[in-house]
């Protein structure tokens, strides 16, 4: 309890803290990430970032469960904090915007609610990205915390 509290908390600051887009570059995500996982093949899970209109970008997940099932989804950001739809995920819309030049916070709407903030920041040595996901009710109460490492596995 003690560390979904502090999570949260974390959390909480990074949402507070946004930072003016037209000073940060996501070119240094551009490429694939994979989901560090204990789960055993063929689970995989891999993000492909890569440019979208003027400084952009266009986030694709693809993943494949316990069971061997592929699922693919994904969406396009100016990390300008306005909800674009998101293909593959019916009734979804997604918002990004940079909270400072390694930290961007992702909102994932359905069916016109928010229910879900990811906190998704980039190692300083570019080669990691940290996404910590808030999950909420709908009244914005905090119901889980959870976090995923993604680790660069090409440009």
């Amino acid at each position: 309890m003690k560390k979904l509290l502090l999570a949260a908390g974390a959390a909480v600051v990074v949402l507070a803290t946004a930072a003016d887009a037209s000073a940060q570059d996501a070119s240094h995500r551009y490429g694939k990430w994979q989901m560090d996982t204990d789960r055993p093949p063929p689970y995989v899970n891999i993000m492909t970032y890569e440019p979208w209109g003027d400084g952009g970008m266009s986030i694709t997940v693809e993943s494949t469960n316990a069971s061997g099932e592929d699922n693919a989804w994904g969406y396009d950001t100016l990390f300008d904090g306005e909800f674009r739809d998101v293909w593959g995920q019916q009734g979804a819309r997604t918002s990004v915007e940079w909270v400072n030049e390694q930290t961007t916070r992702i909102s994932n709407m359905r069916n016109g609610r928010v229910t879900q903030v990811i906190i998704n920041t980039l190692s300083e040595d570019g080669n990691t990205i940290e996404n910590d996901y808030v999950r909420m009710d709908e009244n914005g109460k905090i119901t889980g915390v959870g976090r995923a490492t993604y680790r660069r596995i090409g440009s």
